[in-house]
């Protein structure tokens, strides 16, 4: 299910919540791989986590007939993630403010908040198959690009590893 392209990947989910952890496994790796320190993989880990459960339990209603599409890539200086539910659809504006005094209490209904805080950028539009597409954004460096490397001076990216020397390395002896 999942389809690993240069610095891309995209997974295939059943509806179901033990699969949460699949695409943060997924996640976890291809943002290592791409170089994106841990302070911002933690983020974009947690928004994508919330949009994950957002899919499978509002979009399709748990039906683990129904599947969640997830889909990662750097696009530019900006890592995006996409999760499309094959639900009803969804309008985000109708989602009450769970800031307003009278929802402070509430037990739900924070997700979407947390989202947008985490994240540099939340689209919301209707998937290929008419359910709900939010497209996550997060920046990571400026310039990087898919395939580029990262300097040390970049923020928001790993350096590369210093090269390993074979056993005993420049040791004279």
């Amino acid at each position: 299910m999942v389809e690993a392209k240069s610095l891309e990947f995209h997974v295939a989910i059943e509806s179901r919540f033990e699969n949460v952890e699949i695409v943060q496994v997924v996640l976890n790796d291809a943002l290592e791989r791409m170089g994106v320190v841990e302070d911002l993989r933690h983020w974009i880990d947690l928004a994508v986590r919330e949009a994950v459960a957002n899919a499978i339990k509002h979009g399709n209603q748990g039906d683990p007939d129904k599947r969640v599409e997830v889909a990662l890539a750097l696009e530019g200086d900006e890592v995006v993630v996409r999760i499309e539910d094959q639900g009803e659809g969804f309008d985000p504006v109708r989602v009450e403010d769970p800031l307003a005094p009278e929802n402070l209490l509430r037990p739900n209904g924070r997700g979407i908040f947390y989202i947008e805080k985490f994240m540099d950028g939340v689209a919301w539009d209707t998937g290929a198959q008419g359910g709900t597409r939010v497209t996550l954004r997060k920046r990571v460096a400026p310039g990087a690009s898919a395939g580029s490397t990262a300097s040390a001076a970049t923020p928001g990216m790993d350096p590369e590893p210093e090269p390993t020397s074979g056993a005993g390395g420049d040791q004279e002896g």
